[in-house]
């Protein structure tokens, strides 16, 4: 089992910056790959980033790519999600997750990740 706790959503202006991080804890967490989704009202959950067990592998939706960067610390049990360049449109609440897997698999729905976090509230203003 692995328990995933998302924090630092809040309120931000277009073109403004907010770093999301997600703490892991129970099984190693360096044997897991980690997304970040999301999820804004009225629509379905979608993928936002994945980074592999390592680190050296990432994959963006084409919507973030070049604003949102995925990085992750093994030691502390956490992985990132840093925003820049923030749109309306991103507002969601986000959501981590996890998947058991040390392959670089560019894993990309929601059915492929096993354990996920509660979601934090990202609301961008203009």
């Amino acid at each position: 089992q692995v328990q995933l706790v998302e924090s630092g959503g809040g309120l931000v202006q277009a073109g403004g910056s907010l770093r999301l991080s997600c703490a892991a804890s129970g099984r190693t967490f360096s044997s897991y790959a980690m997304g970040w989704f999301r999820q804004a009202p009225g629509k379905e959950r979608e993928f936002v980033a994945s980074i592999n067990w390592s680190g050296g592998n990432t994959y963006y939706a084409d919507s973030v790519k070049g604003r949102f960067t995925i990085s992750r610390d093994n030691a502390k049990n956490t992985v990132y999600l840093q925003m820049s360049s923030l749109k309306l449109e991103d507002t969601a609440v986000y959501y981590c997750a996890a998947r058991d897997d040390y392959s670089d698999y560019d894993a990309r729905e929601i059915y492929e990740y096993d354990y996920w976090g509660q979601g934090t509230q990202v609301t961008v203003s203009s």
